[in-house]
């Protein structure tokens, strides 16, 4: 689908502030990411390290924010941080913050994930959980700064379900603006729509603009 076509859908969505679109490029190549590159997308998402060093260094004279959104294993910290990501989305618990925090030598944003509709595929801290995390993370850490919080919609076919996942973390969110929060990341292909309706201000689109 053309990238003004997916922008339309969001314009037409959103009921309050801006939504930033980040283009998910985890299954398509640097061709494609030129493709949107040229239609005026500038922000990217990877979900695996290696890919995003790939593409970024073959890329790396192209004015491209890329954000990192998958698991961060521990043997790959060292790997991502020489990257240098505008983002770290995907910060899933406090110990993984301060692992990353002890390895870092100037500032990464980061996002903290939720697992709001507590499913056990999904990685992230739970509701109840994260308020304190977000805190604790801001606290303790020198240089990782949480600025928002993401998640994943529930994984159902029942449109009330996914919408409450949504609203869990936006209401999250709403209680962390006051502590520095900025983004309520959520949304991907198949639910962008609602999620933004729900109050995301990013979403993660990868598939549908390749279709």
């Amino acid at each position: 689908m053309k990238l003004a076509q997916i922008l339309e859908r969001i314009e037409n969505a959103r009921t309050g502030e801006a939504v930033k679109l980040i283009a998910v490029s985890k299954n398509v190549t640097t061709k494609e990411v030129l493709e949107l590159l040229e239609q005026g997308q500038t922000s990217f998402g990877e979900n695996r390290v290696q890919e995003l060093k790939n593409k970024s260094e073959i890329l790396s004279n192209l004015p491209i924010e890329w954000h990192f959104i998958g698991r961060l294993q521990s043997n790959k910290i060292n790997h991502l941080l020489a990257l240098k990501p505008a983002l770290w989305q995907s910060c899933e618990s406090v110990e993984a913050a301060l692992a990353v925090d002890k390895r870092l030598v100037c500032e990464l944003p980061c996002l903290l994930q939720i697992n709001s509709a507590h499913e056990d595929s999904k990685q992230g801290i739970s509701p109840e959980a994260a308020q304190d995390a977000f805190l604790q993370i801001a606290q303790e850490c020198k240089f990782l700064k949480p600025i928002g919080v993401m998640s994943i919609g529930a994984h159902v076919d029942d449109e009330k379900v996914v919408k409450k996942s949504f609203e869990t973390t936006r209401k999250i969110y709403e209680n962390l603006q006051s502590k520095g929060a900025q983004i309520c990341s959520m949304g991907m292909s198949g639910d962008f729509e609602l999620a933004i309706k729900c109050g995301s201000n990013m979403i993660r689109l990868g598939s549908i603009l390749y279709s």
